[in-house]
């Protein structure tokens, strides 16, 4: 009974949480019954031009890919991008089209960087893709759960049991989300994609964003392709 009271408690977080970040980030969020020591583990620590941006891109994206393989049913792609970090996922036949892809996805402005994790194959089943789903709500509940864990900055996407996490994030507080995620049942794999920041480059952040600015101006630079070599994108193996 108490296991049951505690999962179903720890979805409604997630519920809430996705509401909250609908609302303005001025007041803390309250978790866990109890206001969060600092704004630092409450809000969306993108700018809230770069949360349009990466809106923008996922949608430029979804609607390029349809464009450039005529909505083929052998094709799936679907982008998450995080501060213009863009994680490329999905099913396609061959080497060519999973490269094209990625061309797609580098070509779209304001994109920073590309990391390829599509899967060259038959398209994934309805029924692993709706579990998939499960798995990211289940994991996004257990890091609302977690001390020290800004959850509502971390974005988690689930692929065939492989799960991502994006987000503006510490050392220490992304290897503290890696392994909450890690625990969660059904999780296969986690992959860091964060990029790690000092805690002092948040408050000063913090601290700028609640300053009165002018406008905001961005550059589109080219987008850097990001194999699994790269130093920010880790592997963290489920026991």
């Amino acid at each position: 009974m108490t296991a049951t009271f505690t999962s179903s408690r720890a979805l409604l977080l997630a519920f809430l949480l996705g509401v909250a970040t609908l609302m303005s980030a001025c007041a803390p969020l309250v978790v866990g019954g109890a206001a969060a020591t600092t704004a630092l583990l409450a809000t969306d620590r993108r700018t809230a031009g770069e949360q349009v941006e990466d809106q923008a891109i996922e949608m430029k994206f979804s609607i390029e890919v349809g464009r450039a393989f005529n909505d083929r049913s052998d094709v799936r792609l679907t982008s998450v991008s995080y501060a213009g970090k863009v994680l490329i996922y999905g099913d396609v036949p061959n080497e060519a089209d999973k490269a094209r892809a990625e061309t797609i996805a580098r070509g779209i402005e304001n994109v920073k960087e590309v990391i390829n994790r599509v899967r060259i194959g038959s398209v994934t089943p309805l029924s692993v893709r709706t579990n998939d789903t499960w798995i990211t709500t289940k994991v996004k509940a257990s890091l609302i759960e977690a001390k020290e864990v800004p959850a509502a900055t971390i974005v988690v996407t689930t692929e065939r049991g492989v799960v991502y996490l994006m987000g503006k994030v510490t050392d220490t507080e992304g290897r503290m989300a890696a392994k909450v995620a890690a625990n969660v049942q059904g999780v296969n794999e986690v992959v860091k994609l964060f990029t790690i920041v000092s805690r002092e480059s948040l408050v000063q952040q913090q601290g700028s964003q609640a300053a009165p600015s002018g406008g905001q101006t961005t550059s589109s630079q080219p987008a850097a392709s990001s194999p699994s070599s790269n130093p920010e994108v880790q592997t963290m193996p489920v026991q």
